[in-house]
């Protein structure tokens, strides 16, 4: 018998990315509270949090230090605008997130989320080569399988066409780049030899549309929900390069991949790059509050600054920018980092992670295991040796997570990738049971 609450949820909400006719067959799991690396369903039953609620949870769920923050700053205001005024937890947080980045990178935008933060990101390097005097600059330069929000600007430097292609006479031009997908490298190469033949074609963009473009927009190391396809070591310092060798902006969309998740706090410190403009949220907060920020360097900065009469401003914000709640949970969130040395306990999760994963690469039906820290992607395949995929209409991923899902583990796939990015708070024991669930889910259902 269905609960009241099913009832509701199915007259009255509209899933995200969900076929709501299905939806309204099943039996949704309602969610009642969480706890550590666990959701807790109204009737009682234990999930973990294999995506960590969309990949924005760190620390975990209920987590003290965080209630506590929030709690102490609803005593004061929960919330006043940036337009005219500023606010304690947002000068705090921008402190303390210039103090985390490359001394390169200390003005800080606030916005709500991730699709905002690139929205932001695309609009700032667009009118900074206006005031350049370039205004021949008006294309971005993107990813196959990227993808940066759903926005419309966000969707039109995106590249997963399952998701976007609807929307395509709405989007602005973007020139496009391959994606570093190696299992399925666009350009037929094979990975120990293909010597970064996609930035050979990246570069040929440049070379042709040097004029015309105001940056390149690019997810680094992860592009996450593009299939979790994890770039080879070299790849981002090389676009880096390019953007230098051309002279244009580089934009990094660390939405997914900040605060921690590819085993350093932010993946362009894997290999030492630098931004123009770096987009952040997600887990900012701890995954307990919408906030985003896009944070540049004083060269792009400095372009926006003008008499009153020039019309330099960056004219550009949201009605919760710098929201006061959102800062606070912030600030609690980093303290955690500090405090647990949260990055410094990583190395062996990551390890264990890896190892896990690498076993499961034996699998009948397993093509390619992929991961970076604690971000990973399983692609599953109807034949192994000539990597046949399996259609989309199969639902392959949605029948492994259903069967996860059964064994107390929820997760999200991507078509035919399970992705798995789990809390950083997770401990030994609960990846392994993690790992072992989706061993035994792909077993099941293939």
């Amino acid at each position: 018998m269905n609960s009241p609450l099913e009832d509701a949820d199915r007259k009255y909400i509209w899933h995200p990315f969900t076929q709501m006719k299905e939806w309204e067959q099943g039996h949704p799991v309602i969610i009642e509270r969480g706890e550590g690396p666990f959701l807790i369903s109204i009737d009682g039953q234990r999930y973990l949090d294999g995506v960590s609620s969309l990949w924005v949870n760190i620390h975990g769920h209920a987590k003290k230090e965080i209630n506590d923050a929030i709690t102490a700053q609803l005593g004061r205001i929960a919330h006043s605008t940036l337009l005219g005024l500023s606010n304690v937890p947002a000068i705090q947080l921008a402190e303390r997130l210039a103090d985390l980045l490359d001394p390169a990178l200390s003005h800080i935008f606030y916005s709500d989320n991730g699709s905002t933060a690139v929205e932001v990101a695309l609009k700032m390097a667009f009118q900074y080569w206006k005031h350049k005097g370039e205004d021949g600059r008006n294309s971005f330069l993107a990813l196959n399988n990227a993808y940066h929000g759903d926005t419309l600007g966000a969707v039109s430097v995106g590249g997963v066409e399952i998701f976007h292609h609807a929307f395509g006479p709405l989007l602005f031009k973007t020139f496009r780049a391959p994606s570093p997908y190696c299992y399925r490298c666009e350009l037929g190469r094979e990975r120990a030899e293909c010597d970064f033949a996609c930035l050979d074609a990246m570069e040929e963009q440049m070379r042709g549309h040097q004029g015309g473009i105001a940056a390149v927009i690019v997810e680094p190391l992860v592009q996450a929900a593009g299939g979790m396809i994890v770039s080879p070591p070299g790849y981002l310092k090389g676009v880096r390069d390019l953007c230098t060798k051309y002279g244009i902006l580089m934009i990094a969309d660390e939405v997914a991949t900040g605060f921690g998740r590819t085993g350093q706090m932010f993946a362009c410190g894997h290999e030492g790059v630098v931004p123009d403009i770096i987009c952040l949220s997600k887990g900012i907060t701890g995954g307990y509050l919408p906030l985003a920020v896009t944070v540049t360097t004083d060269e792009v900065y400095s372009a926006f600054l003008g008499e009153f009469r020039d019309l330099k401003t960056f004219f550009h914000g949201h009605s919760y920018t710098g929201n006061p709640l959102g800062c606070a949970a912030a600030l609690a969130c980093l303290d955690i980092f500090e405090k647990e040395k949260v990055i410094e306990g990583l190395a062996p999760k990551v390890e264990l992670f890896s190892k896990l994963l690498r076993e499961m690469a034996g699998l009948q039906h397993v093509g390619d295991v992929r991961f970076r820290g604690l971000m990973a992607g399983v692609e599953l395949v109807r034949d192994k040796a000539t990597k046949e995929p399996y259609a989309w209409e199969e639902k392959i991923g949605w029948r492994v997570a259903l069967k996860a899902l059964e064994k107390g583990l929820f997760i999200r796939p991507l078509g035919n990738i399970i992705v798995l990015i789990p809390p950083l708070s997770i401990t030994m024991d609960e990846l392994r049971r993690m790992l072992g669930i989706i061993r035994d889910s792909i077993e099941e259902a293939l």
